[in-house]
């Protein structure tokens, strides 16, 4: 099956319309348009070694939704690729959000998610973000990249 423009404007709306879910602790709300595939990876925005696989079990779930709290979002599509049965989407996810029990503060992202559709429906394969949406110097990177 090809990828059309509409399947594209669909994941776009449904990832925004995911995020704002999580940003606001919903994370039924979340997990009711983003399914996860079973080889899922996660680049979380705090670094460290990727994460393999989605963790739905309950304890996981309830921590989730109360890590993110009353948050704010626009998402801004920057470049979307589609070949085969995969979508890459490119985005800057501008939010505003409690997070981690910290005041609330900006929170944007740059986020890049790939899609793959496994029948009817599109699973998530990976999402890779982090907080570099104003920029960095390189002595602070090389500072991150030192540990």
């Amino acid at each position: 099956m090809v990828i059309t423009d509409k399947d594209i404007a669909d994941l776009v709306a449904r990832s925004a319309n995911a995020n704002a879910a999580l940003m606001r602790g919903d994370i039924d709300g979340y997990l009711a348009l983003i399914s996860h595939a079973d080889d899922f990876t996660l680049m979380t925005p705090f670094g460290g070694p990727p994460t393999c696989g989605f963790d739905a079990s309950s304890d996981r779930l309830v921590a989730l939704g109360r890590f993110f709290r009353a948050g704010r979002t626009a998402q801004e599509l920057v470049q979307a690729y589609a070949s085969g049965d995969l979508a890459v989407l490119v985005v800057i996810e501008r939010q505003t959000v409690e997070v981690g029990g910290l005041p609330e503060q900006d929170w944007s992202l740059r986020v890049t998610l790939v899609f793959r559709r496994d029948g009817p429906e599109w699973r998530l394969v990976h999402r890779h973000a982090d907080p570099l949406v104003k920029g960095i110097s390189l002595e602070q990177a090389a500072a991150i990249a030192r540990g």
